[in-house]
């Protein structure tokens, strides 16, 4: 369990301390561009932004996007997005809960989290490894049971697993035991990638298997195999690892994709939303919500305030483009004429 613990702290470091000179893929945004509109004939402050998830209703169409679960600098981190969550009407996701269920650094990940944030929806998260152990289903009732969830993420994240220092390499069984947990928790399951992309194929089985959401969560964001080269033992451990610092889906295929081919399913939009612009464009290309993690990070060690800052800014950026659009809410957005440049 140290040893797991250190990984946190190490991944948190290493993502706070940026990613700069690795080569990385982009998320594919940048392809694409909405046309302007000069007479857009609506009210800005009017633009309706909101989205009802899980029964509850979100002032805009935001994640703040699972972050960190076991180190115990966590707690402070949690409780900052989760009080910033409540006062600007977002949704929660938090880092993984293992090590708060197999010890007792619980990161902040319990029911005092859920006091801080009453009325928004509230993520729990465990890795599929876990899911797929003997314990899993155990594991998930008391995920969801530690936060008061609405809903559990399972993270499926196999490029890191692979290339991690004693990484769950064994994920035979995997999507059984996830169609087992969807079917026995009194709440929704939410699947996520960690960076690399969903593709449709791996889409349609989680969907069949019962998931009610999919994350997207492509290439573009943090590299995870990056991450795991700049804290790998060995010379060769590195060289493995950042062979694949640029691998996966970008974000914006990944998104389009998955639209296309199971045009019912809601989606989130994760992995290198850099800003409201970028949030338009994932809203318009099929995004129900977009998520946003590595980004508001930092202001996160800060204070509650700082991250809804920080959130705010994102939240005007994505107004002003539904108003240069000439999109007066989130449905007329999603038919807003968005050009794809060669």
């Amino acid at each position: 369990m140290k040893d797991l613990t250190q990984r946190k702290n190490d991944h948190l470091d290493i993502v706070l301390g940026g990613m700069s000179g690795i080569k990385q893929r982009g998320t594919g945004f940048d392809r694409w561009r909405f046309e302007h509109c000069a007479l857009p004939e609506i009210d800005l402050d009017a633009i309706d932004l909101r989205v009802s998830l899980f029964g509850k209703t979100l002032n805009a169409p935001l994640l703040i996007s699972s972050m960190t679960g076991g180190a115990r600098r966590a707690a402070d981190i949690n409780r900052h997005l989760a009080q910033a969550a409540q006062t600007l009407g977002l949704a929660m996701g938090v880092g993984s809960q293992r090590v708060a269920l197999e010890s007792e650094n619980n990161g902040g990940l319990t029911r005092e989290l859920r006091q801080f944030a009453p009325d928004i929806p509230l993520l729990a998260n465990l890795g599929a490894a876990q899911i797929a152990a003997k314990t899993g289903l155990d594991y998930a009732r008391r995920a969801v049971e530690m936060i008061e969830a609405d809903a559990l993420i399972i993270h499926l994240n196999p490029l890191q697993e692979a290339l991690q220092r004693g990484g769950d390499r064994d994920w035979r069984g995997v999507l059984t035991a996830i169609e087992a947990t969807a079917s026995a928790l009194p709440v929704p399951v939410v699947v996520k990638e960690v960076g690399a992309g969903l593709s449709v194929t791996v889409a349609r089985q989680l969907i069949e298997a019962g998931v009610a959401m999919l994350d997207v969560a492509g290439a573009g964001g943090t590299s995870w195999a990056a991450v795991e080269g700049a804290r790998a033992a060995t010379p060769q451990a590195r060289e493995v690892a950042m062979a694949f610092a640029d691998w996966g889906i970008p974000t914006a295929e990944a998104l389009c994709a998955l639209h296309q081919a199971l045009p019912d399913s809601p989606l989130i939009a994760s992995g290198g939303i850099a800003d409201g612009i970028d949030a338009a464009k994932a809203l318009r290309l099929g995004a129900t919500l977009v998520g946003q993690a590595a980004g508001v990070l930092g202001s996160a060690t800060l204070s509650a305030e700082a991250v809804a800052a920080h959130f705010q800014t994102v939240i005007e950026q994505l107004r002003v483009a539904c108003f240069c659009t000439g999109s007066a809410s989130l449905s007329a957005l999603r038919q807003a004429t968005l050009v794809r440049e060669a």
